[in-house]
């Protein structure tokens, strides 16, 4: 069982859980910062979660609902503290009313999870620090080790399922709500590898063009925070041209970059995506672009494009002219 313990200690304050999963530690990261995968295991089997806020930044706040099997429900809160990218997320973990204000009935607990790689792939160990013996002794009462037992032994099916995706060599669609969607691909190719080739005009040019009969005659990237970019595709067959164009919002190299998108002479709110970089064994890298649209009407009218058909095509030729080159 990956969940390898948990344990209250009552002269320390803490409950502690511990687990250990055959994936790197960025994969393990994402399970917990994903409001989408987290909610697949933070709640015992029986008390399913819903996160309905997951403000993922020091100062942001999480807001969740677990339902239970006869209709019941429990609402909760993360506060942040502090996040360290694949190293440690610490958060104020609460209970909260029916308004979603902080429960004065039941306590609040510092939740500090730290990560790290192992021999055999990458570790959790989340520490829960109560204010009092009391508190300690009250949520002990409630139940709480056996169910933060129950809730993260989940994650292995989780992480099981990460390990498919990017196992898979071919692009896969998830549509995770109304705005977001999640596109992955596994390439043959180092993290520095993949990265230089979705940030070196030569490079771009080279791959991502979707169906053959396309060239990128303007392909201007934007290297620096705030900096534009600037994509344009034309048809060899007609002439016919279409862009995008957008900001460089956040950068952290060589494994995120999250930038705007809005297609070239049309007017509305920009699509936001965030793609990240994991590098996999075997020298392979899994891509993943999360994409936000400003509507569900958006969204459909993109994927009806056949824009996944496209991008497997793209990716085939960055393994086949880029990164085998």
């Amino acid at each position: 069982m990956p969940v390898t313990s948990v344990v209250s200690d009552p002269e320390a304050l803490t409950i502690t859980a511990v687990g250990d999963y055959p994936v790197p530690v960025a994969r393990l990261w994402q399970a917990w910062m994903d409001p989408r995968q987290l909610e697949q295991f933070w709640g015992p089997p029986s008390w399913p979660a819903t996160f309905t806020a997951h403000e993922a930044r020091e100062g942001g706040l999480a807001q969740y609902q677990m339902s239970g099997p006869q209709g019941e429900t429990s609402r909760g809160y993360w506060r942040f503290e502090t996040i360290e990218p694949e190293r440690r997320i610490v958060v104020w973990d609460g209970f909260a009313d029916a308004d979603g204000a902080p429960s004065a009935d039941l306590p609040e607990t510092r939740m500090e999870i730290a990560f790290e790689a192992t021999g055999k792939g990458s570790r959790f160990t989340a520490v829960s620090t109560f204010q009092s013996l009391a508190a300690l002794e009250q949520m002990v009462a409630m139940g709480m080790v056996e169910g933060l037992s129950a809730a993260l032994a989940q994650l292995d099916d989780v992480v099981a399922e990460l390990r498919a995706w990017s196992a898979s060599m071919h692009a896969a669609l998830t549509v995770v709500d109304d705005t977001h969607i999640v596109v992955r691909r596994t390439v043959r190719g180092s993290l520095a590898q993949v990265w230089r080739a979705h940030h070196e005009p030569e490079l771009i040019k080279r791959w991502m063009l979707g169906p053959d009969g396309w060239s990128m005659p303007v392909c201007e990237v934007a290297v620096e925070v705030g900096q534009t970019y600037r994509y344009e595709w034309e048809n060899a067959a007609d002439g016919g041209r279409f862009g995008f164009t957008g900001e460089l919002l956040e950068a952290e190299a060589p494994r995120r970059a999250v930038v705007t998108e809005g297609m070239i002479g049309m007017d509305g709110p920009p699509a936001v995506n965030e793609l990240l970089l994991v590098p996999q064994p075997g020298n392979r890298t899994l891509i993943e672009l999360r994409i936000t649209y400003p509507s569900r009407e958006v969204r459909d009218l993109v994927i009806g494009t056949g824009m996944v058909d496209g991008m497997e095509i793209s990716y085939a030729r960055l393994e086949q002219a880029v990164l085998a080159a």
